[in-house]
C-alpha cells in the first residue's frame, strides 16, 4: 500500500483538492449570496445594468456548484447539469433584456448612489474570489478557467459604477441602459453555447462519451 503513495504522495493531493472544495465552497456562497444581492438591488433601485451584472454571479456560482457536484461523473451528467446551467443563463438574460427595454421604454431613472455602492460591493466580492482561486490558478483547465472568470466578471462590476457615475452626471438612465444591454446580451450568449456545446456532448455516441 506505501508503494502506491511514495512520500505520502496521496495525503498531499487529498489535502490539496479538499483545499480546492473549501475555496470553491466560499466562492459559491460568495457568488450565490452576490447574484440574490444584486438581482434584488436592481429591482429596488430600477437599475437596468445590477440586473445583468447578476447573470455573471448566477453563471460563476452554477460553475462551482458544477465543479463540486459533478465533476467527477460521466460526461453524460457533467453535460445534462451543463444544459440546465445553459437554459438557466439563457431565460434569466433574456428576462433581463426584456426587462431594460421596458424600463428603456418607460424612461424611469435608476438610483445612482445604490447602483455605485453595489457595484463597489460585487467588485470586492469578485476581487475576494480571485484571491481565494490564486493559488489554484496553475491547476488544471477546469480550475484555471474557473479562476480566470472571476478575474474578469471584474470588469463587469466596474461597468457598472462606470454606468452609475454616468447617471449621476447626466441624469437620464442611458448609462444604466446601456452597459445593461451589453452584460445581458453577454449572458444570453454564453448561455446559448452552452446549451449547443451540451446538446452536442449528449449526443455522442455511448462508447465516446464514455472515453472523456
Amino acid at each position: 500500500m506505501a508503494g502506491d503513495c511514495c512520500g505520502g504522495g496521496c495525503d498531499s493531493d487529498r489535502s490539496r483538492d479538499e483545499r480546492w472544495e473549501r475555496v470553491l465552497l466560499i466562492a459559491l456562497a460568495i457568488n450565490g449570496g452576490m447574484f440574490a444581492v444584486e438581482m434584488i438591488a436592481g429591482v429596488s433601485a430600477q437599475s437596468a445594468s445590477l440586473m445583468a451584472d447578476a447573470i455573471d454571479f448566477l453563471g460563476d456560482a452554477a460553475n462551482y456548484l458544477i465543479s463540486l457536484v459533478v465533476a467527477g461523473l460521466a460526461l453524460r451528467w457533467r453535460a445534462k447539469a451543463a444544459l440546465l446551467k445553459g437554459v438557466t443563463l439563457l431565460l434569466v438574460g433574456l428576462w433581463v433584456l426584456s426587462s431594460t427595454l421596458w424600463m428603456a421604454y418607460a424612461g424611469s431613472l435608476p438610483q445612482a448612489e445604490t447602483m455605485g455602492a453595489i457595484g463597489i460591493l460585487a467588485l470586492a466580492a469578485n476581487l475576494w474570489c480571485a484571491l481565494l482561486l490564486w493559488r489554484h490558478r496553475e491547476g488544471d483547465a477546469n480550475r484555471r478557467s474557473v479562476w480566470i472568470c472571476s478575474r474578469n466578471d471584474a470588469i463587469g462590476n466596474v461597468a457598472v459604477v462606470a454606468a452609475a457615475g454616468g447617471v449621476f452626471g447626466t441624469g437620464t438612465a442611458w448609462p444604466d441602459i446601456g452597459v445593461a444591454v451589453i452584460l445581458a446580451g453577454l449572458g444570453i450568449s454564453g448561455g446559448w453555447q452552452i446549451i449547443r456545446h451540451a446538446m452536442r456532448e449528449l449526443k455522442m455516441p455511448p462508447e465516446m462519451a464514455a472515453a472523456e
